[in-house]
């Protein structure tokens, strides 16, 4: 059976990436580009991938392809309907992220909130020199407790989040779907989190329904310039919207792990807000400590193990 990995550079080297224990071919590529995958899938039976897509086009070409398992929790590289109508398995990975992206998300909530980067950028320009006292007063200072935290998405990741935001003394409200009225007990309703949060944070997958589902409108009722943060999927917030709002003092600052295009176009509109204090930026790596980095790979090989003994295990299809 040949097992091909099409992107192991997307995990650290950290990682032992430990093998599948039936006899196999194993073949890896650090990278792979769209137009690489067919022909470096050829007599493959499973094939390992984190962001290389998997479209229908590729799978008419791929005939020996038999399960698919996805080195990451999101799929929406791969053509679910397409890999169920030719039989082909897919399989990904869950609750790894449970403690890695919410420290990632307060780290950069924290990091804005105390204008920690901007801080420490003064410090290395020279500024508390030319303070002449003890301490200066450039960017602002705000406290996390009793301050209202709006989450979009009430997964195992949005639930950890408002579990450290309850230890800071925060109000965790979670929001329900864009337009829904009948909302249960859970949830608040989404207009009302989009108006009242003083801290948006993106913790949902990115589909048809999420897609951009915070623009220019929204942006628009946030009456408490509230920072957003998105270390979910970029997409979710349409970023040309996003960094106007910025401008235009709707929203008090930004933090995102993630982008539409990654790594971004030189076009991506966040790429020319960068400098500013109020703006962090990390290059998708919320998910990436060593601990959760080390979980992903072990539940690929039990699910590719799982396959060759002819059971399931983490299956989408």
């Amino acid at each position: 059976m040949r097992v091909v990995f099409l992107d192991r550079a997307t995990m650290g080297p950290t990682v032992d990436i430990t093998l599948p224990d039936f006899s196999h071919e194993w073949i890896q590529y650090d990278r792979t580009s769209e137009d690489q995958v067919v022909e470096r899938l050829q007599g493959a039976t499973v094939v390992i991938t984190n962001k290389v897509p998997i479209h229908q086009a590729m799978l008419s070409e791929l005939p020996d392809l038999k399960m698919i398992s996805v080195a990451a929790t999101g799929y929406d590289i791969i053509d679910i309907v397409a890999c169920k109508a030719a039989g082909i398995q897919v399989s990904n990975v869950r609750g790894y992220a449970k403690n890695t992206v919410p420290e990632h998300t307060f780290a950069l909530i924290l990091g804005l909130r105390r204008s920690i980067s901007a801080y420490c950028d003064d410090v290395i320009n020279g500024e508390w020199q030319k303070a002449k006292q003890f301490c200066f007063f450039n960017h602002p200072i705000k406290d996390l407790a009793g301050s209202r935290l709006g989450i979009i998405g009430a997964g195992a990741i949005g639930q950890s989040v408002a579990s450290i935001g309850r230890a800071f003394g925060m109000e965790p409200v979670f929001a329900a779907h864009k337009g829904k009225s009948d909302v249960g007990s859970l949830y608040t309703p989404w207009d009302e989190v989009i108006e009242t949060a003083d801290i948006i944070s993106i913790h949902a997958p990115l589909n048809a329904a999420t897609h951009h589902c915070i623009s220019i409108n929204e942006f628009a009722k946030m009456k408490r310039s509230p920072l957003i943060i998105n270390t979910a999927r970029g997409g979710i917030v349409d970023e040309a919207a996003l960094v106007a709002a910025l401008d235009a003092g709707q929203i008090s600052g930004l933090g995102f792990d993630v982008l539409t295009s990654e790594p971004p176009e030189q076009d991506n509109p966040l790429l020319k807000v960068l400098a500013r204090p109020n703006v962090l930026v990390t290059p998708h790596i919320g998910w990436a400590s060593d601990e959760a980095m080390s979980e992903v790979w072990r539940q690929v090989v039990v699910a590719v193990n799982a396959f060759a003994k002819g059971e399931a295990r983490n299956v989408l299809t």
